[in-house]
């Protein structure tokens, strides 16, 4: 049975997470909303419950879901060997619109698909997504849709593409300051960071916290040319 739970309203919100967290809770999916689009969420340290996020968008194991985690803190509980800058990025754009590929710790036993050992982790800037959060934990969120098809900014919209295999609806509101656009996803597995998916933060700004940042399309923005080839970045 899937339930919507309007969440401008206060008794509707605290029954709607109090639905959403039991949903998790037995490996069920949940759409709820964040500050770029709307997601499908799953408890991210249940194999079954990832692999039916994946089903319901339609998504196989080689495009793994990213990790929404409630606090910046929780960084180190799932990642390992962090890169100084994104560190630096995380406390300048956390929550918000930034997605940190990092390497995951190897003791968590989890199947998020083909992560080749990596983990994208995001805390989001918006209160009904961090209140579930604090309920359960980590979950695995994608965009709330049907791969191929446009990112959803209400839950509506959501609905209309996932239907019943989603057990609870969180309905915030439309999501439209990010232009129906998602989070900008930065590797930060090498020794240098690069941007993978341009998102709702520009890159002028990531630039502001790590000058030398690579772009999508490979630009290494400012430095200073030691003569050498190579290039001295201050970050």
């Amino acid at each position: 049975m899937t339930t919507s739970y309007d969440c401008s309203d206060p008794a509707q919100r605290r029954e709607g997470l109090a639905a959403a967290q039991r949903a998790v809770s037995l490996k069920q999916c949940v759409v709820l909303p964040t500050d770029t689009v709307y997601g499908i969420g799953a408890d991210a340290f249940s194999p079954q419950a990832v692999a039916t996020l994946l089903a319901s968008k339609g998504r196989g194991r080689t495009m793994p879901p990213p990790v929404l985690i409630p606090r910046l803190q929780t960084l180190d509980g799932l990642a390992t060997d962090v890169h100084p800058d994104a560190r630096k990025l995380a406390e300048a754009f956390w929550p918000g619109g930034l997605t940190l590929i990092c390497h995951a710790q190897p003791s968590l036993t989890w199947d998020l698909g083909d992560t080749l050992g990596t983990v994208a982790l995001r805390v989001p800037d918006d209160e009904i997504a961090l209140e579930l959060l604090m309920l359960t934990g980590p979950l695995a969120v994608s965009s709330a849709n049907r791969t191929g098809q446009p990112a959803a900014t209400t839950a509506a919209e959501a609905a209309n593409q996932l239907a019943a295999s989603v057990a609870v609806y969180l309905d915030g509101g439309p999501r439209s300051e990010g232009g129906g656009t998602g989070s900008t996803i930065v590797d930060a597995t090498g020794e240098a960071l690069r941007v993978v998916r341009q998102g709702t933060l520009p890159l002028e700004r990531l630039r502001e916290i790590v000058r030398g940042i690579i772009g999508v399309d490979g630009d290494a923005g400012p430095g200073t040319d030691d003569g050498d080839g190579t290039v001295a970045v201050d970050s």
